[in-house]
């Protein structure tokens, strides 16, 4: 694909098939718990989800992941629990609804000592921890994979998160957003700003391990955070992780163009993608930046068989384990909505939204005349992000999306690691037959993986970060 002009989307792209596509970019999408996005399959005869807290099962999926050249293993996280459901929280901790669940920032070092590729990306929230110290965390992790680890900017949109950590409930959801451009202000000017290039020598004979006056003070002065530094880390391979955000909310879509360099979001339908990669690729371009600077990912789960019964077949195995309740109980809790005692034909209009409101309005956009109910919330859970079929069929389907201006996918898996196996298995050598899935990784970091370039891997200079540079080597600011 041609890279579009500045202001424009995407140019169209070939039909279904057709020579000179660009590759799909594959990511797993992951969290290290029982019940993740298909609530109830860690029932599944052939699920491990209930080893989440086995080392193994993670390194081993990775080097699977690797070996089949994905792009990157990205793990969600929360720090909270869901909004109440029929006045409790049982349903979470029944069905094991992300709870129990780890923190995937600690995993990520193990899972870079097995790998020496796959792009390693995590979630983690303006609210669970200080800028100050996230940084140092990042560029920790930057340093021990050789520049291989994204971050998935989150504001939380769970009230029980937000009082996990001494707020009075959930902050509103504008308000998320500006605090969430001063943290990333912070982290920038840590990572960007606070070291130069060439200041840690580690001259022996001199005894200079780095210079003086190359590593400067940020003195951070805003309404919630006060950093004076200097950053403790050197400049690590990327410096700043590659940028994940996955906000569809008109604020949320705003902070992605101007800070993200790849968006993750869930579309009911490649008309509903369109609508978000249009839209963020264009405030992009008003941000000074371009509309190919943003990559965009949409999460599917895939049911590949070699047949289309076979696929059908596969697709009645899982749904036999799927919970309802489950469903139900996860997307209207991340939205802070308690079903209680509500029919399942309860329009969603109907529900008074407060969390996540870009999904809420996504799954109302999803169904034909726009009024779903509850009950259609549900098959849109379980449905309308899933393609089932013959390799060559759902091939066909990514390539709709991939018109739709999307990048990648984030797969979600129904079990592990066997949705994955399939995926390896039954569709990629189609995907690759079709020019659709790399073969071979290229070199550099994360970020030049993603791009395509081979420039070093730092963010580029139209991104906002890059204002930092350079930008506190006065007397305040140096270390002389």
């Amino acid at each position: 694909m041609s890279t579009p002009d500045p202001g424009t989307a995407p140019a169209p792209l070939p039909g279904p098939g057709a020579p000179g596509r660009p590759r799909l970019l594959l990511s797993a999408f992951l969290m290290a718990t029982p019940g993740h996005i298909l609530e109830g399959l860690w029932r599944h005869p052939r699920a491990q989800q209930d080893r989440y807290d086995e080392l193994s099962l993670w390194t081993d999926l990775a080097r699977q992941l690797e070996d089949a050249r994905f792009d990157a293993m990205f793990f969600a996280d929360v720090v909270g629990l869901y909004g109440d459901h029929r006045g409790g929280w049982d349903t979470f901790v029944r069905e094991g609804i992300q709870i129990p669940s780890l923190d995937p920032s600690v995993m990520l070092s193990a899972l870079g000592a097995v790998t020496e590729h796959i792009g390693l990306a995590w979630t983690s929230s303006v609210i669970q921890e200080h800028p100050f110290t996230f940084a140092r965390r990042a560029a920790t992790l930057d340093h021990l994979t050789r520049g291989r680890v994204g971050w998935n900017i989150v504001t939380s949109a769970l009230e029980n998160a937000h009082r996990n950590y001494g707020l009075p409930g959930l902050t509103p959801h504008d308000e998320r957003y500006a605090w969430a451009e001063e943290y990333v202000d912070v982290v920038y000017k840590l990572l960007e700003g606070s070291w130069d290039d060439d200041a840690e020598v580690k001259d022996r004979a001199a005894g200079v391990f780095s210079v003086p006056g190359r590593i400067h003070k940020v003195h951070h002065r805003g309404e919630r955070y006060s950093v004076e530094g200097p950053h403790l880390v050197a400049p690590s391979p990327q410096r700043t992780p590659v940028l994940f955000q996955a906000g569809t909310s008109p604020v949320g879509m705003d902070f992605a163009a101007r800070n993200a360099e790849a968006v993750f979001m869930f579309a009911g339908s490649p008309a509903g993608a369109a609508k978000v990669t249009t839209t963020v690729r264009r405030l992009a371009v008003e941000h000074g930046r371009r509309a190919d600077d943003v990559k965009f990912f949409t999460g599917l789960s895939l049911v590949v068989g070699s047949t289309e019964a076979e696929a059908r077949r596969l697709k009645a195995d899982y749904d036999e384990h799927l919970s309802v309740e489950g469903l139900a109980a996860h997307m209207l809790g991340g939205m802070g909505v308690d079903l209680g005692d509500a029919p399942v034909d309860t329009r969603l209009k109907d529900l008074e939204v407060q969390g996540v409101r870009g999904v809420h309005q996504a799954i109302i956009d999803s169904v034909p005349g726009g009024d779903p109910t509850i009950e259609d919330m549900v098959r849109y859970r379980s449905e309308m992000m899933r393609l089932v079929g013959t390799p060559e069929q759902v091939a066909d389907r990514l390539e709709q999306w991939q018109d739709a201006g999307v990048d990648g996918i984030n797969i979600i898996n129904h079990v592990l690691p066997d949705s994955y196996t399939e995926v390896v298995e039954g569709l990629l050598p189609e995907l690759r037959r079709r020019g659709l899935a790399q073969e071979e990784y290229a070199p550099g970091t994360f970020r030049e993986k993603l791009f395509g370039r081979q420039d070093g891997g730092r963010l580029d200079e139209r991104h906002p970060a890059a204002r930092f540079r350079g930008a506190f080597g006065g007397p305040e600011g140096s270390s002389a």
